[in-house]
């Protein structure tokens, strides 16, 4: 549980979510099942070092243990697809991790990626448009990549640590807009990962079915289940899968 310190510096419903959050958890002192968390995660391996080996023992025990998906880098999600037998969902990631690549690329990549047999696309949008209020260009670059994803799943990553508050607000106005499946805290690339009080603005922003995801240094239990309980509907994380194999041990 997050200390009784932790401060939001956004608007009264904001603060007042956190506030049910801290009550529910203080109702509820039993842990959230496993099985339940677990069917919440992206298991993830997107490290630049990751081998195939790597890949295949990713996919393993997000079967073992009934994750969402894995999520994985482009490159692999071919393999990934045949190797996982429909066993599990493959997710990839497009524009990964800046975003600055151009519309026409982040689409043929995504088209590619579906083609590959993709089930899931977290894409990255362009965080200079966003500083430069281009809101016109991100709204139509999320509905060209969504276009290309022919019904398959698009969460849409804004990294989070590098906005204000006003913008992450717009960001959940355009991805609601643009029809997107997710919005998405962070890529874990950069200077933080997802935080709580993140997750509240979402969930008080996003349109209707619109769910989040939060990714990035979520290093234990009790922080998937805060994130969770805040509204989180995925969590992007290789650590729970760990956590989990390590207590079996």
């Amino acid at each position: 549980m997050p200390p009784l310190n932790f401060l939001f510096s956004i608007d009264m419903q904001g603060i007042s979510g956190y506030n049910r959050f801290k009550k529910t958890i203080g109702r509820n002192k039993k842990t959230m099942d496993i099985r339940d968390i677990l069917s919440k995660c992206d298991h993830t391996q997107l490290a630049v070092t990751a081998t195939w080996g790597d890949i295949k023992a990713l996919i393993d025990d997000g079967i073992e243990y009934g994750t969402a998906s894995v999520c994985i880098p482009p490159c692999y999600v071919s393999r990934a697809k045949e190797y996982a037998q429909g066993k599990i969902a493959i997710c990839t990631v497009i524009g990964f991790p800046n975003g600055y690549n151009t519309k026409e690329a982040k689409v043929f990549e995504t088209a590619e990626a579906v083609e590959n047999g993709a089930d899931e696309i977290d894409m990255v949008i362009n965080i200079g448009d966003l500083k430069a209020r281009a809101y016109d260009k991100i709204e139509d670059e999320i509905s060209a990549i969504k276009a290309a994803c022919g019904g398959k799943i698009l969460k849409v990553i804004i990294e989070t640590c590098l906005l204000t508050e006003e913008e992450k607000i717009r960001m959940c106005e355009i991805v609601t807009s643009a029809k997107a499946d997710f919005i998405k805290t962070s890529t874990g690339f950069s200077k933080a990962g997802a935080t709580r009080e993140d997750v509240v603005i979402f969930k008080k922003h996003v349109g209707k079915g619109v769910k989040i995801k939060a990714a990035g240094g979520i290093a234990s239990m009790q922080d998937a289940e805060d994130f969770v309980t805040l509204g989180a509907d995925r969590l992007g994380t290789s650590r729970i899968v760990k956590i989990v194999k390590e207590s079996k041990s």
